[in-house]
């Protein structure tokens, strides 16, 4: 299995909606910790589709990091 190479995430350029792995990178933390935390209500996911994918809306992120809207 290859390895992947992660290209670091810059907060200007995020998606408004981000997975479980992009949020984790940001975070710098487990995706299991992202989980977590979704069902502890720190931080809660959209779910899509039929298979129930998290997603996360950037603002709600970036509050976790201590950044308004507009400042990064």
């Amino acid at each position: 299995m290859a390895s992947r190479t992660r290209v670091p995430l810059k907060l200007q350029e995020l998606p408004d909606l981000l997975t479980v792995r992009e949020v984790a990178d940001v975070l710098r933390v487990s995706p299991l910790t992202i989980k977590r935390w979704g069902k502890r209500g720190k931080l809660p996911a959209i779910r899509i589709n039929s298979r129930g994918d998290r997603r996360y809306k950037k603002e709600a992120v970036l509050y976790l990091l201590g950044i308004q809207p507009g400042e990064n």
